[in-house]
């Protein structure tokens, strides 16, 4: 049975070629699983396995949620179909490490960026993440983000 809070998540998605698309998904009771330097570096992985779907422009990792700005690259691409399969990657790595848990919560967040203009600002937002969580006070001293800009 899904959420009611889930269905509106999806109500009125779309996935349009050479759009810019923020998606946003969260760990199981916000529970910090990218603690884990390897389950952190598995999660980037299958953030660029899509590269035939989706252009990455950003992504920072943090320990209990991603975020990951990406173009479509073609008219089959499906922001549903990619952050599943980023999410089912992560959790097959990680069950086999660490046994059967959920590591995800149901759905996630996304948000089209409508104007150019959006796009560096959000990626600044992206990675600014750890600075504003006080995990670090530079962002060099952080390891689980990229960025095309740089």
């Amino acid at each position: 049975m899904k959420r009611p809070g889930y269905a509106a998540l999806r109500k009125g998605r779309c996935s349009l070629v050479n759009h810019v698309y923020h998606l946003t998904a969260v760990t199981a009771q916000r529970t910090p699983f990218f603690n884990d330097f390897y389950l952190s570096r598995r999660l980037i992985t299958a953030l660029h396995e899509p590269a035939a779907d989706a252009e990455t422009l950003a992504y920072v990792v943090m320990p209990d949620h991603f975020h990951w700005l990406i173009r479509l690259q073609h008219e089959q691409a499906d922001i549903s179909r990619l952050v599943q399969g980023v999410k089912a990657k992560t959790t097959y790595y990680y069950r086999r490490q660490f046994g059967p848990r959920p590591i995800w919560q149901t759905g996630f967040h996304d948000r089209t960026l409508r104007r150019d203009e959006q796009i560096l600002q959000v990626a600044r937002y992206i990675l600014a993440n750890p600075l504003r969580a006080g995990i670090v006070t530079r962002l060099g001293q952080y390891p689980h983000w990229d960025a095309i800009w740089v």
